[in-house]
Parts: C-alpha cells; sequence; structure tokens
C-alpha cells in the first residue's frame, strides 16, 4: 500500500489519486518544435530511484499535488501543492493579445 501525503487532506492511501505522472518542465508553446512536444507528452525517463510525480487527490480534496516519490519502494518523502507555472513570458502571443486590448 502506498500513502501518500496530501498536504490538505493527510496521509491518504493512493487508491484515492490519479497519477499524472513524472514531472518534467513544459516546453515553450510558441518555441517548441513537435519533436519537443511529442517528448513533453508521451516520453518519460521511468527512473529507478527519486522521482517528482504530479498525482490528483480525485476522491478528496480535488486538488493536484507533487510528490517525490522512490520508484522502487514507494517511499515518500515530499509533497507540496504545484507551483503554477506562469505564461510563457510577458511578450508572449497571449499576453501582447491582452496588453494591445487593455
Amino acid at each position: 500500500m502506498i500513502l501518500l501525503p496530501c498536504p490538505w487532506c493527510g496521509p491518504r492511501d493512493a487508491s484515492e489519486f490519479g497519477h499524472v505522472g513524472e514531472s518534467s518542465p513544459r516546453p515553450d508553446p510558441a518555441a517548441a518544435s513537435p519533436a519537443q512536444w511529442r517528448s513533453y507528452l508521451y516520453l518519460r525517463a521511468n527512473t529507478c530511484g527519486w522521482v517528482a510525480e504530479t498525482w490528483y487527490h480525485r476522491l478528496g480534496c480535488r486538488r493536484f499535488i507533487k510528490v517525490e516519490r522512490h520508484t522502487e519502494t514507494n517511499e515518500t518523502r515530499e509533497s507540496r501543492q504545484p507551483r503554477l507555472q506562469p505564461a510563457a513570458d510577458a511578450g508572449g502571443p497571449a499576453q501582447q493579445a491582452r496588453a494591445a486590448s487593455g
């Protein structure tokens, strides 16, 4: 049994969560090639050892959490709420469109 430490609900059985996958940096949508997107979406390192993962607490608080988990022993050592990634940057197309209409 894997107990995941939810920052809001406390330790809960992993069956309450949906496994989203390994955490990896998202490529810049304005500059990423199709190969970079494919790699980001579908390829995983599948490391034996400590991995940062994202989980969704579907039967609890319904929030996403980041968990450091050892893939061989299922031991967890940290859990936190994920940091929201800022928009690509202030110069991205969405920001430019908002600034122009503002």
